[in-house]
């Protein structure tokens, strides 16, 4: 496998990634936790070498993932291990181990499509961090999508794809359904 940038993302059916009003709850609803959701998500991780997010997506995570004691989904233990790379023109101490700041604030800088292009094979992750997941795909840096579509429809929020970005010639690599009903579809961009 050569390294590549894969964009993960919780989006519902009208395009919103903003995690609002808890829209992403149905995903625990379907009686057994999100096990289902959970393993596909696990296997996502193995595949990761990298973590790249803006300093916001940073900041919430670091806020939260390392306080959880006894966390079972393995979503601590991968984010506290993995090596994390945080786009930001303001922080300087990122707090976490593994984490190393990318110069950036709003733009793609030569380190950061540098940290993209090397280093060891395998997914560079990227999740939340809407600003730097138009950047990254308006530069076309993105090899593949995976969104995990919630049967929720907002009208209102930050979208994945802005007024005005056209992107063609996606092709499907695969798709699941949940039991929660939530569906995870995988698009090719190279």
């Amino acid at each position: 496998m050569a390294r590549q940038l894969v964009i993960t993302q919780n989006i519902t059916l009208d395009g919103v990634v903003e995690a609002t009003d808890d829209w992403f709850g149905p995903a625990d609803s379907d009686g057994d936790g999100g096990t289902d959701m959970l393993a596909t998500v696990r296997e996502h991780m193995a595949e990761e070498v990298g973590f790249l997010v803006g300093r916001q997506t940073f900041e919430d995570m670091r806020g939260f993932w390392p306080n959880q004691t006894g966390d079972t989904t393995g979503i601590t233990a991968h984010l506290d291990d993995v090596a994390k790379y945080v786009v930001s023109s303001t922080l300087t101490d990122p707090r976490w181990q593994n984490s190393t700041v990318l110069r950036g604030g709003d733009t793609l800088t030569k380190e950061v499509v540098e940290v993209l292009a090397d280093g060891p094979d395998g997914t560079v992750g990227v999740t939340g961090s809407i600003r730097l997941c138009h950047d990254l795909l308006a530069a076309d840096l993105v090899d593949e999508m995976r969104l995990f579509v919630f049967p929720v429809v907002l009208g209102r929020g930050r979208r994945l794809f802005p007024d005005g970005v056209e992107l063609r010639s996606l092709s499907l690599a695969g798709s699941r359904s949940f039991r929660s009903g939530v569906t995870l579809q995988r698009y090719r961009l190279r």
